[in-house]
C-alpha cells in the first residue's frame, strides 16, 4: 500500500476517535463538567483540544512506523495493543461525561493506562522512535488519571 496513504489513514484513525468521542461527549461540558468540584491543577478547557490533537498525531505516526516494520508476531502484537488502547480512550469520554461517572471512568482509565505501557515496550522492541512518541501520551494519561481521581474524590 502506498505509504504517503497509510500515513494519513494513520493520523486520521486517532483524530478521528477523539472528534467523534469529542463531539458526542462536548454537550456535557457546559452543563455538567462546568459544575464539578475540580482539583487546583484543573487545568482550563482550553488546554485539552490542543494537547489532545498533538497527542493523537504522535500516536498516529508511531503506528505508521510499526505498520512498515518487519511482519512478526512483535508487531502483531504491538499493533493489537495499540487499537485496544484507543478503544479504550474512546469509551473513557463516554464514561466521564456523556454516563457522568467519574468512578467507573477512573477504574477504566486505569486500564488505559496499562494498555498504553504494554503498547510502548512492545513498541520499543520493533522502533524505539515509536515508543518515544508515546511518551507525552502516557504522561498525559497519568496526569489525567490523578485529575480523574481527584474529580471522583471532590464530588
Amino acid at each position: 500500500m502506498n505509504r504517503t496513504l497509510v500515513l494519513m489513514i494513520s493520523l486520521a484513525i486517532p483524530l478521528l476517535v477523539g472528534a467523534v468521542s469529542g463531539y458526542f461527549t462536548s454537550q456535557s461540558i457546559p452543563a455538567w463538567y462546568e459544575t464539578l468540584n475540580k482539583p487546583w491543577f484543573n487545568p482550563p478547557n482550553w488546554v485539552f483540544g490542543p494537547v489532545w490533537t498533538s497527542l493523537y498525531l504522535m500516536m498516529g505516526y508511531a503506528s505508521y512506523r510499526i505498520y512498515f516494520s518487519k511482519i512478526n508476531p512483535v508487531r502483531r502484537r504491538a499493533l493489537y495493543l495499540y487499537a485496544i488502547q484507543l478503544l479504550l480512550n474512546f469509551l473513557w469520554s463516554f464514561f466521564f461525561f456523556y454516563f457522568k461517572n467519574p468512578g467507573l471512568a477512573l477504574a477504566e482509565i486505569i486500564l488505559i493506562w496499562i494498555c498504553i505501557n504494554l503498547c510502548i515496550v512492545q513498541f520499543a522492541k520493533i522502533d524505539k522512535l515509536s515508543a518515544y512518541l508515546l511518551l507525552p501520551y502516557i504522561a498525559w494519561v497519568s496526569f489525567a488519571s490523578i485529575l480523574n481521581g481527584y474529580i471522583f474524590y471532590l464530588n
